[in-house]
């Protein structure tokens, strides 16, 4: 074994960066060994040096605020980054790429953005650009689409990668909460921010169906390709709507390729799955993905998404491979986009609608309503009409359709002078 330690630069020292300096403190001995090198903490870059910071075993004088400085340090060998957000982020890995350093990245919103920019500084500086812990914590995802399903083609990506959201979900089909209640709830126990927008608009969701959708299919995918819709429209009505189908309303990451059309798409919103389908069972904070590939049919990766510990893990998981790889005088995988698919739009993808409308309590409704459905092409799989007077409703589920029509049925529906209500409208998987 290497007696000359390999020395590590951290940025950030939040929930997941202290966890990263504990775990690398208390478990030395076992990294070490697992590398063939010993690994040295010698930097922590944090924007408040004076904040009081408790992290076991790790010397106060390590801290710094010139992150800058401390990336491009000689002695550095490799850099972990758990600042999160797009500057000065990106101008750090950037500098630390090209100081010659290994990166491990939990980022999320910049690998989604811009990362291409990153896997070319990597390429060109002949070193690596690993980041497992940007998509699921603790779950590994980003290995196995890069490694181990390589030789395969995988066909579609479809799960829960955001835990705020599915525990806020979770609560309003389990104990009947509304949607600011569950929210105030998950608040109080720390699955949600302060400021909750990233999680429950879905912009979280759509940074991570973007690098597993690139990852994928071998196509470069940003954020900004991703069609996104969070959670903030969720009723108590949708939630009902979803029961009485014997189903549970998730927020789905659903990534799919069309080969013979060479296009990609990936799209983030709200929808209900049958609660026979394994993903219906993924409750509070928790994240599930499936992957359904040609040959190896379909896995499940399923664990805690979030959290200091769990996002350490795959940290340090991230870090023993790079660091085995400047031991050995290897590299590990880069990016892979040679298939350059083109993003295909929403309105292209095929979906099916659960609709519940309020209508006026009087023959032909049903007929009118089953005619817009014809004049845009959208067949219907299941129709139920009940109550009368006020109580009248018509619930109807369609059959695949592309969603550019869905929308434009749903649009004429609203419109017609005997539809009180639209009140519930959402997207179906049932596969």
């Amino acid at each position: 074994m290497r007696t000359e330690p390999l020395k590590v630069a951290l940025l950030g020292c939040g929930v997941v960066g202290s966890e990263v300096a504990r775990l690398m403190t208390a478990n030395a001995a076992d990294l070490a060994a697992r590398v063939g090198a010993p690994l040295e903490l010698v930097g922590i870059a944090v924007r408040r040096p004076n904040r009081q910071r408790e992290v076991p075993g790790v010397d106060p004088k390590l801290f710094t605020t010139d992150a800058e400085a401390l990336v491009k340090r000689d002695d550095v060998d490799l850099v972990i980054e758990v600042i999160g957000g797009i500057e000065p982020s990106r101008a750090l890995i950037l500098a630390a790429l090209e100081s010659g350093k290994s990166v491990v990245s939990a980022n999320k919103a910049l690998l989604a953005e811009d990362g291409s920019t990153l896997y070319q500084a990597a390429e060109k500086h002949g070193v690596d650009l690993y980041y497992e812990a940007a998509v699921a914590g603790a779950i590994p995802l980003v290995r196995p689409l890069r490694e181990s399903l390589v030789g395969d083609r995988v066909h579609r990506v479809l799960g829960i990668v955001n835990g705020t959201t599915n525990f806020i979900l979770d609560r309003m089909d389990t104990t009947g909460a509304g949607f600011a209640e569950a929210l105030e709830e998950a608040t109080a126990l720390g699955y949600a921010e302060a400021d909750p927008t990233a999680d429950v608009e879905g912009f979280d969701a759509a940074a991570k169906a973007a690098i597993l959708a690139g990852l994928a299919f071998h196509t470069r995918v940003t954020a900004s390709d991703v069609h996104r819709e969070g959670i903030t429209e969720v009723t108590s009505a949708d939630i009902a709507s979803a029961r009485a189908m014997n189903s549970v309303v998730k927020l789905l990451a659903i990534c799919e390729v069309d080969a013979e059309a060479g296009k990609v798409s990936a799209r983030v919103h709200p929808a209900m799955i049958p609660r026979s389908h394994p993903l219906a069972g993924v409750r509070e904070a928790y994240n599930a993905v499936f992957i359904e590939s040609e040959a190896a049919g379909q896995l499940m990766f399923y664990g805690p998404g979030a959290g200091g510990a769990p996002t350490a893990s795959a940290v340090l998981g991230d870090l023993v491979a790079i660091a085995r790889n400047k031991v050995t005088g290897s590299r590990g995988p880069g990016e892979s986009a040679y298939a350059g698919l083109t993003v295909r739009p929403v309105g292209e993808a095929r979906t099916r609608y659960h609709i519940s409308l309020d209508v006026d309590d009087k023959p032909g409704v049903l007929s009118a309503v089953a005619g817009i459905f014809a004049e845009q092409d959208v067949s219907i799989a299941t129709v139920r009409q009940s109550g009368r007077g006020l109580d009248a409703q018509l619930v109807i589920v369609t059959h695949l359709a592309p969603d550019a029509a869905l929308t434009a049925t749903v649009a004429r529906l609203r419109a017609l002078d005997f539809v009180r209500d639209v009140s519930s409208v959402m997207r179906v998987e049932s596969d």
